[in-house]
This record gives C-alpha cells, structure tokens and sequence, in this order.
C-alpha cells in the first residue's frame, strides 16, 4: 500500500494505491460518479479523481498545520522555523533585488535608499500585515513600537557604546525631522482617537511615499554619500537574471510563510503562558524581527562606519512608523491595545510610547546639535532597555 488518506468533512472518504496489482482505488464517489480508476502497466486516474486526492492531501496538511501552535512543542518549533526563514528570505530578498538593481544600472545610493532598506523592514511589515489580517492588533502594534525601541536601546546603543563616531548633522537632520513627525500623527491617533482607523494607515504610507521620494533626491543630489553606501555592497551583477528574479519571488513567499509561523505561534505561546499578547509583540517578535538591523549595524560597525549604522537604525525606524504600522492598519485598522497594564495604567500609553520618543530623542538629539554620538548614550540606552525588558517580564508575571 503506498498511501492511505481519510477526509471526513470533504466529500472524498478513501484512496489508495496497491503497488502489487498496480490498481489505484478512489473510494468517493466523486462527482462524475466514478468509483475508482485502474491500469496494469503504469499509473492512471481520471482528472476529477486527481483533483479529489489533492484536495484531501492539502486539506489534511492545514489542518495538521492549522492545529500545530495549539501544543507547546509545536508552537515553539513554528516560532523557531518561522524566524529562520523570516531573517533568511529577508537576507535573500536583499541580496536579489540589488542584483536586479546592478543589472538594470540602479545607482547605489538608491539601492541602499530603498531595496535593501525596505528588505530589513520586510520581516516587520509581514508579521504586522499578518497580525492585522487575522485581527491581532496587539501583535500589529507592538512589533512596530517594540521594534523601534529595540533598534534604538539596543542595537544603535550597542555600537554608540563601543565605538561612538562622528556624525554628518546634514544626512541626519531630514530623517530625523521625518521620524519625528510621524512620531506625533502616531500619537495624535494613540491618545486622541484610541485606535487607529484605516484613513490613518493611508496618510501613513503617504507619508512613506514622501520619505522615499526626498531620501531618492537627496541621494541624486550627493554623490559622495553614494560613494559611501557604494562601498557597504560590492556583490557581482554578473549572474543570472532569471534567477535573481527567481529569488526574489522565492525569498518573498518565504518571509510570507515565517511572518505567518511567528505570528500564530506567538499568539499561542503568549495564550498558553497567560502573557499579554502586546507583551509578546512588544518583546519578543520586535527583538526578532529587528535581527535583520543587527546584522547591518555589526557589518557597518566592523568596517567602521559607525555613522552608516546611525542612519540605518533612524531610516528602520521610520519604516517601522509609516510603513510597517501604515500596512498594518490599511489592511485592518485596530485599537490600541488595552490587554497590558502598568500599574492599573494602559501601558501602550504610558510606557512604550513615551519610551519610544524618549531613546529616539537620547539618540538622536545630541548628534544633530554636538555632530557625535557620545559613550555616555550608549551606555544610558542599554541601561534603559534592560530596565524596559525587566518590566515587561514583571508585567507577563503578574508582579505589577
């Protein structure tokens, strides 16, 4: 017997394959009302017999699939595989699009102005596309502010505090005027209206649309910081096209299929430990997805390029305003999250989002007024994200 396959609830009850006589039984019926199809030399079944096998094959992986964050092991091993292919697509998808770029003479600087800065922020924008679309707002929401915060407080803190560089007030000063900005519409909404309704997500990726179009001029406009990026990626456009584009789509479905693993197992985990979701989101997922931030911030700071990672960190977390949130809530607008409490007090309120604009403004103030960054801040947002991780544990414990 070579396979053996029972749906209850398709209309399709058995089918199997007996390898001796070589005669393929679909027991159904199907709806052309056939019973089974049979040959002795070789293997043939009807069109409508095929169908009916896929059917019962796909439908019983999504339901083995639908039911696997519903056990500890299972949830913990989606998270783990959804991860992996969420930092490796991301990294693929990067690698092909400025394959493709080369290929078609895309200067460098728009390059590293869009496809790779928007490769990094894939993992944030699918996860939250992917909460949003399964009305996870929680998860939506604390991705992007929890990744903000993890970007700042510790990935740009890490290289600050190991080695502080000088800083070019003039690349700086639009992205962080930009981040600022969308700081405020994000919290106009938060602490005006409450959630965040879908004509918000469309002024959002407006706003995007902006960003992009002015960082694209600039760029033209500045062929030395060009030269710059230039530098940071000097992969060969001589292989296949086709297979860049391959690639591409490749990585995309993949970083589709981690964003929808890290999603569902992350809801399930924080069910089944009694954490608020927004706790995961905020945590968790934010730390994970921002790994992509890491690695460029580790590369440019190895190679000395200190500055380089400073801008990266302030562009990341613009996207993870206007773009990451902007897809989420045109998708499906939410609520903030109300399911964590800090001291009886909504923490979204009043701890995440006064965090976020208090580590951007600890960063990013003294380089635009001093043009440097200091040991001092580094040091200052480490102790800052040690201190918001302790309470979020304390806060998942019940202990606050």
């Amino acid at each position: 017997m070579l396979w053996h396959l029972v749906s209850q609830h398709s209309g399709f009850c058995l089918a199997y394959l007996d390898c001796k006589t070589h005669v393929y039984t679909v027991h159904g019926p199907f709806q052309d009302g056939s019973v089974y199809g049979k040959c002795h030399s070789g293997f043939f079944i009807s069109a409508k017999q095929f169908q009916g096998v896929c059917f019962i094959m796909l439908d019983a992986f999504f339901t083995w699939y639908e039911n696997l964050p519903g056990t500890l092991i299972g949830a913990l091993a989606l998270f783990a595989v959804g991860l992996v292919l969420l930092i490796k697509g991301g990294d693929w998808f990067v690698d092909s699009a400025t394959a493709i770029a080369k290929r078609f003479r895309v200067p460098e600087i728009i390059i590293g102005a869009t496809v790779v800065s928007i490769g990094t922020t894939l993992p944030e924008v699918m996860v939250s596309a992917t909460a949003a679309m399964n009305q996870n707002g929680a998860i939506a929401y604390g991705n992007a502010i929890g990744s903000i915060i993890c970007n700042t407080a510790l990935i740009a803190a890490l290289t600050i505090a190991i080695r502080p560089a000088p800083v070019n007030r003039k690349a700086i000063t639009m992205p962080v005027i930009f981040f600022f900005v969308s700081a405020a519409i994000y919290l106009v909404a938060a602490y005006g209206f409450g959630r965040f309704d879908r004509w918000l997500g469309i002024v959002m990726l407006a706003v995007f649309a902006l960003y992009m179009t002015l960082t694209v001029r600039q760029g033209f406009k500045n062929p030395v910081t060009a030269d710059a990026h230039a530098q940071e990626d000097t992969t060969s456009s001589d292989g296949s096209l086709l297979l860049s584009f391959a690639v591409l789509v490749g990585s995309a479905i993949l970083i589709a299929i981690g964003a929808d693993m890290l999603e569902s197992s992350s809801v399930s985990l924080a069910g089944m430990a009694g954490i608020p979701t927004e706790v995961v989101g905020v945590t968790i997922v934010a730390l994970c997805t921002s790994l992509p931030e890491l690695v460029t911030a580790v590369t440019a700071l190895a190679k000395g390029h200190g500055a380089l990672s400073l801008g990266n960190i302030i562009g990341a977390n613009i996207f993870n305003l206007v773009l990451v949130s902007g897809v989420a809530v045109t998708i499906s607008p939410f609520e903030v999250p109300t399911g964590s409490t800090l001291f009886g007090q909504n923490t979204s309120l009043v701890l995440e989002l006064p965090l976020m604009l208090a580590v951007m403004a600890l960063m990013t103030l003294p380089a635009v007024f001093k043009k440097k960054l200091f040991r001092w801040q580094g040091a200052a947002l480490l102790t800052i994200y040690a201190a918001f991780v302790l309470i979020q544990v304390l806060i998942a414990l019940h202990i606050l």
